[in-house]
């Protein structure tokens, strides 16, 4: 909450508002605004194989059991700018089941979901995902995934193939899909305990029996009512299965 308050006051100035209830007014009444204000207050910070533990952990332990369903769908579930789903991707490329796969990524802040589906992301920032994708396990080289122009780099047509960007709310909309594995890394911890039990919720539901769901590395089934649904599968990487 004291994190909330401080955008809140944060975007008064910002939006050039003097009080929280013409803030108020103006997210209601101005597309515009509401748009600025939903950008403030979510956290759009994500890098390619962020944690490369994580990758790794889905690489060598979770890909060979996917392996063995005729078809995928994957969700992505507060995709960002779409780092990670990129990241999926190629990793499920080098598993050789991107062909049979579908990612579901999604978000509520539409100006994420433009970066994630246009693919191009800073020049300076690929020395890192590089690293990041050695460190994971990475069977090829980064470079053969994007194109470097104009000054930044073009991920490739052929992972966004296999993505299906959307809007979704955790907080409000339902499940759309089943799904063999949930990657929901970085969200829950800005969540109280009646939405996290929420979200929880809806990945529960929306897994296949034995399907896998992937969180950050601050986060834990423990602290939601819905524990005993899942076992831990890689337990320091915060990799859990469904039971049934």
């Amino acid at each position: 909450m004291a994190s909330l308050r401080r955008r809140i006051l944060g975007m008064l100035g910002k939006l050039h508002v003097e009080s929280v209830s013409m803030l108020q007014h103006a997210i209601l009444h101005d597309a515009s605004r509401f748009s600025t204000f939903l950008a403030e207050l979510t956290v759009p910070v994500s890098e390619f194989f962020r944690d490369p533990a994580y990758f790794l952990a889905l690489r060598e332990q979770v890909c060979p059991l996917l392996a063995t369903y005729p078809s995928l769908r994957i969700w992505v579930a507060g995709c960002s700018t779409g780092e990670e789903v990129y990241s999926l991707a190629i990793l499920l490329e080098e598993a050789g089941l991107l062909e049979r796969a579908l990612i579901y990524a999604t978000d509520i802040n539409p100006e994420s979901l433009r970066t994630a589906e246009a693919g191009v992301y800073a020049l300076d920032r690929i020395a890192g995902f590089t690293r990041n994708y050695q460190q994971a396990g990475g069977k090829r080289s980064l470079v053969d995934y994007y194109t470097a122009a104009y000054g930044g780099a073009a991920f490739s047509r052929t992972l966004r193939t296999h993505v299906l960007f959307s809007d979704h709310c955790l907080a409000t909309d339902h499940v759309f899909a089943e799904v063999q594995l949930v990657s929901c890394r970085n969200v829950l911890i800005y969540f109280d305990r009646g939405l996290q039990n929420r979200a929880v919720g809806l990945f529960r539901e929306s897994l296949v029996p034995r399907g896998f769901l992937g969180l950050g590395t601050r986060e834990s089934l423990r602290v939601t009512s819905h524990a005993d649904a899942f076992e831990e599968f890689a337990r320091e990487e915060r990799i859990y299965r469904r039971l049934t």
